[in-house]
């Protein structure tokens, strides 16, 4: 993992949500904890990650949803012991890809399940040419993406981001 990069990242994020009375970051296991860590030092918060299996470390009540994974081709239960999310928790999901939003809204639902509020999304990279981000904006979600691609071309390698 890149802390450098992730660094500037986490100060990016916090860049782009300065006045939001976030509390909490939430993201996905695996691949999303670091970048979550890192920016949960600029918001000052904890990070909670959901899980995506039953473990023996997750004990009482749980919020659970069930999320399609695009890069996995496979359909996760994933779940958030119920202590570390509640009504009065200010949300912030930060991942680090999006491209169908299967994940994002799997961890939008936790949080509403909770009672709790989103106050945006956090991408590092956005699929643009993808609809996940469009569908979570057409719903009245705040994305806000790092970088966005626009194109990739599988034949030559070459990736088109958006301006």
């Amino acid at each position: 993992m890149d802390v450098g990069l992730f660094n500037e990242m986490g100060k990016e994020f916090r860049r782009l949500f300065p006045d939001e009375r976030i509390n909490k970051i939430l993201t996905i296991e695996a691949s999303g904890i670091g970048v979550a860590c890192i920016a949960a030092q600029y918001f000052h918060v904890p990070v909670v990650f959901a899980k995506k299996s039953q473990s023996i470390n997750l004990d009482g009540e749980q919020y659970a949803t069930r999320i399609e994974s695009f890069t996995h081709k496979r359909v996760y239960d994933v779940i958030v012991a119920k202590k570390y999310l509640g009504k009065d928790d200010h949300v912030l999901i930060i991942d680090d890809f999006l491209a169908n939003g299967c994940a994002a809204a799997g961890l939008i639902d936790l949080v509403h399940s909770a009672g709790a509020t989103v106050e945006g999304v956090g991408i590092a990279i956005e699929k643009g040419f993808q609809e996940g981000g469009a569908l979570l904006r057409s719903k009245g979600v705040r994305v806000e993406s790092l970088a966005i691609v626009e194109s990739m071309d599988a034949g030559t390698g070459e990736i088109t981001f958006r301006a």
